[in-house]
């Protein structure tokens, strides 16, 4: 098999380098196919690893392109590139010239496809629906079509018309742009971004967890039900967290009847907020 000087080798990329955009485009594509030839022919993987890494290298300007598309969606454009980098090199690994297919119409769609997956799994800090998540797209794509024609950013409801799809659809879609990029609670409130307080500041924060709130919410009446003795017990014990003996010693009492006290309270509260002592009470009557 005839192989290619160096110097013959090397003038398709300098064509790319030096060449009119269509003539770098048939340069690289010639290119392309003689290094897959080589690929295909070659007799170790040693060689053939080296030969596609030249393949990739030659193709990094177009999958950086490919990410630029999706930057500023709350990605890193570092991230986006490092992406569609790996893209590129499935692609490589992937690619069938004998299929017929041009490799950069093959490795378009993996590209694109990898950045798209990775804002599905981890692009979003709040995750909307996937409808919002495919709408946005779509949104992304139509505004700047109509920004062209039209000479201005487009209103909502001209993007709804063009796409064919609800108003509120669309109104829903652009409010959930937030969701890659959360406001930073350390931002100033004020709407000129010049607030003395920060969003955080003005967020309520939960004293205590709700599990608890609930379970006092729920408890109060009921305790309040008890004698006054027994209500005393649970305040000392649950409240003020004193010790069975502590609380013995106050009420002139042993250990042992302060826990039997203890449990024959927390039975009674039991069947308050169950229920169970109206359901006796209605059985006794029928």
């Amino acid at each position: 098999m005839h192989h290619a000087s160096t110097e013959e080798a090397d003038r398709p990329t300098a064509a790319l380098r030096r060449g009119a955009p269509s003539e770098a485009r048939d340069a690289r594509a010639r290119r392309t196919a003689e290094l897959f030839q080589r690929s295909f022919d070659a007799t170790t993987d040693a060689e053939r690893s080296a030969i596609q890494e030249e393949i990739i290298c030659l193709h990094l300007p177009f999958a950086r392109s490919i990410a630029g598309r999706y930057r500023n969606r709350g990605v890193a454009l570092e991230d986006l590139e490092q992406i569609a980098c790996t893209g590129l090199v499935l692609a490589v690994q992937r690619f069938d010239p004998a299929v017929g297919e041009s490799f950069l119409s093959y490795a378009l769609p993996t590209i694109q496809g990898m950045l798209k997956r990775h804002f599905r799994d981890h692009g979003w800090a709040i995750r909307p629906p996937r409808r919002i998540q495919h709408l946005q797209s779509q949104i992304t794509a139509s505004r700047e079509q109509l920004f062209q024609a039209l000479g201005r950013s487009p209103r909502p409801d001209e993007v709804a018309d063009h796409l064919g799809v609800d108003l509120d659809d669309v109104i829903e879609a652009l409010a959930a742009r937030g969701c890659f990029t959360p406001v930073s609670l350390d931002r100033p409130s004020g709407l000129d971004g010049e607030g003395r307080d920060t969003l955080g500041d003005l967020l309520s924060a939960l004293d205590e967890p709700l599990d608890a709130v609930e379970a006092r919410v729920m408890l109060m009446p009921v305790i309040r039900r008890l004698g006054e003795r027994d209500r005393r017990i649970v305040v000392m014990r649950f409240f003020e967290q004193r010790t069975q003996q502590d609380i013995g010693e106050e009420l002139g009492v042993s250990q042992i009847q302060v826990s039997r006290l203890l449990s024959r309270i927390l039975r009674d509260l039991r069947r308050m907020l169950t229920g169970a002592d109206e359901k006796d009470t209605v059985r006794a009557a029928s």
